[in-house]
């Protein structure tokens, strides 16, 4: 399904939800979970954590999706829910390394290049030592695809802070990888 397509269906999928379609409900949570479940996992922190914020994220979800406006806000409305909730559990809990990089990269398309286990681990370790804000907005771009504009919506912060955070992001994730063992 390409990308059009695929926001077509997800658009019809939540208004189906606020129609009180259970069925399309569950579709959009099989479409959201796992990737849901590791953007939580690198914000929270703990795997273990995620399970329990993604069932209170669903739950919110299910019992305020009729309030959403606009179908296409969907995913960044989505997120916006993830991060509030993976954020409140942060604060609860010292963060503790982002775990399950492998299952993201082990998951690409055949037309990406092929990543060996030592680049995956190098990968997820600079992520580690980046800051949340860092962290974050380089999960929602590059292993989410949102554009700048969902970003901005999740975050509840300006186009130009994303641009600016996604550039100094990138820098420090750049340094990080640079740097010697």
């Amino acid at each position: 399904m390409n990308g059009a397509t695929y926001r077509i269906w997800e658009q019809t999928l939540v208004v189906r939800c606020q129609a009180g379609d259970d069925n399309a409900f569950a579709e959009l949570m099989e479409l959201y979970e796992a990737r849901l479940r590791y953007y939580v996992g690198g914000l929270a922190g703990q795997t273990d954590d995620a399970d329990d914020i993604l069932q209170d994220v669903w739950l919110d979800v299910y019992l305020k999706i009729h309030k959403l406006r606009s179908p296409k806000a969907f995913r960044a409305w989505l997120y916006r829910i993830a991060r509030d909730k993976a954020y409140a559990e942060f604060r609860r809990k010292r963060p503790v390394p982002l775990e399950d990089l492998e299952q993201q990269i082990a998951q690409e398309t055949p037309d990406e290049p092929a990543f060996s286990e030592e680049d995956v681990e190098r990968i997820r370790d600079a992520l580690q030592r980046l800051s949340n804000k860092h962290r974050e907005v380089l999960l929602l771009r590059f292993l989410e695809d949102m554009t700048y504009e969902e970003i901005a919506e999740s975050l509840c912060c300006e186009l130009g802070t994303v641009r600016s955070r996604i550039y100094y992001a990138k820098c420090a994730l750049r340094r990080e990888m640079e740097r010697k063992p």
